[in-house]
């Protein structure tokens, strides 16, 4: 027997409904500073790449705290690790709105983005326990919750910048993070059964015959191509309100452009959530990543307005479906009882990868002039990650590996 009544079960949707929620809320760490990047170049006159270290440390401690949280969740439970990384969260919030440096302000960031961890990668891994034949489309909604953050805050914190400044941006966030993800959170406190971890690993057990390689090989090789698809990820994604305002276009503009892309991508995961259910993850991510790719180079020839909501739209609806395939993959064959550590260490590769890629960009951006380089780059580390998805296929096409950890 694979299956056990409370997965998939009217709970599960429930559950799930509340982790979306919580998500919205505990996401906002990772967009604030985008937004608050051009702010932050002028008040302490620093280049491009400088104004960039915040978000790089950002990602850093989004990265670490992904992997650090996720082995908390499979030890102590979602709830709990919520409530702590709340807390974080709201001094951290709270230290940046004082921080008198971008020295300061960058070494807060990376506890911001360890507490803010808690809402991606180990929201997924929990929410993943309680689906079975529809974990599917149950983690693309997870994950849609960082999508959604990243749509409705940007917009929402523009006009708090502009009536209190980036520093009144911080404060409000750090209420937010404790009245908001507080209370949701005591309402996650069930586990999931025993008995439903056992009906998964065996349903897992059944599949672990045609693996590509020994589950731990398969982390690091899917953490591989994670870092390539994510530098090519974080290129429009994170210097796009700045790319509007080197064009002319506003600050207000990326803002909108970046919630037209983060939107797209919502639609993206709950279409790839589906079709990873029919698919398989591995198909799903092969397919997101090689769209990503194509949406990429359609920012190189064109720089107009009008052009530009396109290609942004597109490139949201391109990509927004890769990470979420990840976790995907990585619960097709590893063991359920280590979801959060093994989901955890997948994401904090694909982050770090978010990481490199907005550093790298905003370092080709002061030594060329332009962000033309800054998208071949990406492209090319794209290439790379299609590459290593394609090895993993035919290993799998190839037929039964060895899967012993």
């Amino acid at each position: 027997m694979t299956d056990h009544p409370i997965l998939d079960s009217r709970y599960s949707w429930i559950r799930l409904a509340i982790t979306l929620v919580i998500a919205v809320f505990a996401n906002v760490g990772m967009w604030a500073v985008i937004v608050v990047m051009p702010s932050i170049q002028a008040e302490f006159g620093i280049d491009r790449a400088g104004a960039s270290v915040p978000y790089v440390l950002t990602m850093v401690g989004f990265a670490v705290g992904n992997f650090a949280i996720g082995r908390a969740v499979d030890r102590f439970g979602v709830s709990k690790s919520l409530i702590g990384a709340a807390v974080l969260s709201a001094v951290s919030y709270g230290l940046a709105a004082l921080s008198p440096s971008v020295a300061i302000l960058s070494l807060v960031h990376f506890f911001l983005g360890f507490g803010t961890a808690v809402g991606f990668g180990p929201l997924i891994a929990d929410i993943s326990l309680w689906f079975q034949k529809r974990r599917g489309i149950a983690v693309g909604i997870a994950a849609s919750g960082n999508y959604l953050s990243g749509a409705i805050w940007p917009m929402l914190l523009s006009g708090v910048q502009s009536d209190f400044g980036w520093r009144g941006v911080f404060v409000a966030l750090g209420v937010i993070s404790v009245v908001a993800i507080v209370p949701l959170a005591l309402l996650l406190r069930p586990r999931v059964p025993m008995e439903a971890l056992a009906a998964q690993q065996r349903a897992a057990d059944a599949k672990q015959g045609a693996a590509p390689f020994k589950p731990v090989v398969l982390m690091w090789v899917l953490g591989i191509a994670g870092v390539g698809c994510c530098v090519a990820m974080s290129m429009p994604q994170v210097h796009i309100v700045s790319f509007c305002v080197d064009l002319g276009f506003g600050p207000a503009v990326g803002a909108e452009m970046l919630a037209l892309m983060l939107l797209g991508g919502v639609v993206s995961r709950l279409i790839s959530g589906l079709v990873a259910d029919q698919l398989g993850g591995l198909i799903t991510l092969l397919i997101g990543s090689v769209l990503q790719c194509m949406a990429l180079f359609l920012f190189l020839p064109f720089d107009g307005l009008v052009p530009l909501y396109l290609v942004s739209a597109a490139f949201g609806l391109a990509q927004g479906g890769i990470v979420p395939a990840y976790a995907l993959v990585v619960r097709e064959y590893m063991p359920a009882n280590e979801a959060g550590s093994r989901v955890g260490f997948v994401m904090m590769a694909t982050i770090m990868g978010m990481a490199l890629g907005e550093w790298m960009s905003g370092w080709i951006y002061d030594v060329s002039g332009s962000y033309g380089l800054a998208f071949i780059n990406g492209i090319v580390w794209n290439a790379l990650n299609i590459a290593i998805l394609v090895s993993i296929l035919m290993r799998v096409r190839g037929g039964p590996r060895p899967v012993a950890a």
